[in-house]
C-alpha cells in the first residue's frame, strides 16, 4: 500500500470519529497516527524474534507521542487513539478491528498473572477516557467502558460498564454504532444506588409515621374506655 493511500484510508477511519479533523494532512499532527507505524515496524521485528530492536522503536515513539504501545500485542485493523497521552497497550493485549481508546487508558496486567496477562477487546470496543483494563478478559464486541473505570473481569457484547470496580450497566441484543462516541452520558449506578436507598427511605419513614398515628389512635381508645 502506497503511503498516500494509507493516509487516505486513516483519514477516513479518524473523520469517523473525530469531528475536529479537517483534512488528510492533519492526520499527521495525530499521535496515534506516528504511533501505530512505529508499532507496526517494532510488532514484526518482534515476531522475527528481533526482540531489543522493537522494544527500542516502541519506546522511542512512546517517548515521542505518550502512547506506549508494546511490539508484542497484537492489534487490528481500524485502531482510532483519541489524543492518546499516557495510553499504555500492554505485551499481551489483543485489539480487534475499529476499536476506539481515548487518552490515560491502560489495557494493562495485574502482576500476578502469567503468560496471557493483559486484556482481549473485540470488534467495535470504546474504552473512555483513563479507564483501565487489567488482567486476561475479554471485554465482546461494541461494549463502553465509561471515563475512569476499573475494569477487572470479563464484559460481555454490546454492554457499557462504569465504576470502581466496574460493573455492566447496560446491556442490549444490537450493535452499538462506532460513530456512539458519546462519553457523557453513560449511567451512573452510584447516584442509582442512592436514588434508590433515598425512596426506600422514604417510603420507610411514611411508614413508620402511618404506624405511629395508628399507635395514638388506640392509646386514644384505651385511655376513654
Amino acid at each position: 500500500m502506497s503511503w498516500l493511500k494509507d493516509l487516505k484510508e486513516t483519514y477516513e477511519i479518524y473523520k469517523e470519529r473525530d469531528p475536529a479533523i479537517r483534512s488528510y494532512w492533519d492526520v499527521l499532527l495525530y499521535p496515534c497516527y506516528h504511533a501505530l507505524k512505529s508499532y507496526r515496524k517494532a510488532h514484526k521485528l518482534w515476531t522475527q524474534g528481533h526482540f531489543f530492536r522493537a522494544r527500542l522503536i516502541s519506546q522511542r515513539a512512546a517517548r515521542k507521542t505518550g502512547i506506549e504501545i508494546h511490539p508484542g500485542a497484537v492489534i487490528g485493523k481500524g485502531l482510532f487513539i483519541d489524543h492518546g497521552t499516557g495510553v499504555v497497550i500492554g505485551e499481551t493485549t489483543i485489539i480487534g478491528d475499529n476499536v476506539t481508546l481515548y487518552q490515560g487508558v491502560t489495557l494493562g496486567g495485574t502482576g500476578k498473572e502469567k503468560g496471557k496477562r493483559h486484556p482481549t477487546l473485540k470488534d467495535g470496543v470504546m474504552v473512555s477516557a483513563g479507564a483501565k483494563l487489567l488482567g486476561s478478559f475479554t471485554v465482546g464486541e461494541n461494549s463502553k467502558i465509561g471515563a475512569g473505570s476499573v475494569v477487572l473481569d470479563a464484559v460481555p457484547p454490546n454492554c457499557t460498564v462504569v465504576g470502581v470496580p466496574g460493573r455492566v450497566v447496560r446491556r442490549a441484543n444490537r450493535a452499538v454504532p462506532r460513530s456512539d462516541m458519546d462519553q457523557m452520558h453513560l449511567p451512573d449506578p452510584v447516584l442509582d444506588d442512592l436514588h434508590t436507598l433515598q425512596r426506600e427511605n422514604s417510603e420507610l419513614v411514611n411508614r413508620v409515621l402511618s404506624l405511629e398515628a395508628e399507635m395514638k389512635e388506640i392509646r386514644k381508645k384505651e385511655e376513654k374506655q
